[in-house]
C-alpha cells in the first residue's frame, strides 16, 4: 500500500472520529435536530373565529394574538407544517384589546415583526373546505369570538369529531374549549364527558368584566357537558391532557398547550 493511499485513509478516520466526537459534545443540539426530523412532515390545522362582534356592547373582539403566536412559533420553529382556516375564511379578526401593550410577549412581538406570517394568516382557508384527513392535529387559538361563531358552526362540529374519531389530537386554549359545547362522542353523549379538561374560569370571566356579555361561561359548560373540569388561580399557566384531548385556562397558558401537542405529535 503507498504512502498516498494510507495518508488518505488516515483522514478519513479522523474526520469520522471528530465526527462522533462533536455528536457526543453536543448532545441538546443533536436532541434538537432529532426532535425536528420527528416532526418535520406533520401537519397541524389552526382554527381561528370569524366572529367580530362583542356582544351587543359595540366593542369588537376576535382571537388573541398571543394565543396564536406563542403556539404557532412554537410547532413551526420545529418543523411543524401549520395550516390556517377560520369560518368565513380571508382575515380573522385580532381582538383589540390582545394588541395593548399589557398582553405583548417574545411571541407576538414576533408576530408584529413577522409580514410573511401576518401574509399568510390574512388568507385562510375556509372552514368548509378543509378536511381533517389532511392533518395530524387541529389547535383552537382563544379569543372571545368562539363563543359565538366556532361553538355553533357545524363544520367546526363535525370537524372536530372527524379528528377525534380517527385518533387524532384536538387542543384548545382560553375561551376556545368553548368548541365543545355541541360536540358529541359517537354514542350521542358530550365529547368532553368524563375527561380532564380546563378553560377560561368564571373568576377570569368576572375580572374582565364580561359574565353578562359573553353567551355563556366557558367553566360552566364544560362542567355541565360532564367534563372533569380543574383550573389553577386565575391568570396562571395550566393545561390539561386527557387522551385526545389537550386543553388550557387562559392566554399564558397557550404555550403549554402547544408543548403538550408537540409530544403528541413525536
Amino acid at each position: 500500500m503507498n504512502k498516498i493511499t494510507l495518508v488518505f485513509i488516515a483522514t478519513l478516520l479522523l474526520n469520522s472520529c471528530g465526527s462522533k466526537t462533536q455528536e457526543k459534545d453536543n448532545p441538546v443540539e443533536n436532541k434538537e435536530i432529532t426532535e425536528t426530523k420527528n416532526t418535520a412532515m406533520k401537519n397541524v390545522l389552526f382554527v381561528l373565529t370569524s366572529h367580530d362582534e362583542l356582544g351587543d356592547t359595540g366593542e369588537k373582539t376576535g382571537f388573541w394574538v398571543e394565543e396564536f403566536a406563542a403556539p404557532y412559533y412554537l410547532l413551526t420553529d420545529k418543523g411543524v407544517n401549520v395550516t390556517l382556516a377560520s369560518p368565513k375564511g380571508g382575515q380573522p379578526p385580532i381582538d383589540p384589546k390582545s394588541e395593548q401593550p399589557d398582553f405583548q410577549t417574545p411571541a407576538t412581538k414576533r408576530y408584529y415583526e413577522d409580514q410573511e406570517t401576518q401574509d399568510k394568516i390574512s388568507k385562510t382557508l375556509k372552514l368548509s373546505e378543509v378536511s381533517q384527513s389532511d392533518y395530524d392535529a387541529v389547535f383552537y387559538p382563544g379569543g372571545h369570538g368562539p363563543l359565538w361563531d366556532l361553538a355553533e358552526d357545524e363544520n367546526s362540529i363535525k370537524l372536530i369529531e372527524s379528528f377525534y374519531n380517527n385518533n387524532k389530537t384536538v387542543a384548545a386554549v382560553c375561551h376556545a374549549p368553548a368548541i365543545f359545547k355541541n360536540t358529541k362522542n359517537t354514542d350521542g353523549s358530550p365529547l368532553v364527558k368524563g375527561k380532564k379538561v380546563t378553560g377560561f374560569t368564571n373568576g377570569e370571566e368576572d375580572a374582565v368584566q364580561l359574565t353578562d356579555v359573553v353567551p355563556f361561561l366557558v367553566e360552566d359548560m364544560l362542567i355541565s357537558n360532564g367534563g372533569i373540569y380543574s383550573k389553577k388561580d386565575d391568570w396562571n399557566p395550566y393545561a390539561v391532557e386527557d387522551g385526545l384531548l389537550i386543553t388550557g385556562q387562559n392566554p399564558a397558558s397557550s404555550e403549554l398547550v402547544a408543548e403538550k401537542l408537540l409530544e403528541r405529535l413525536k
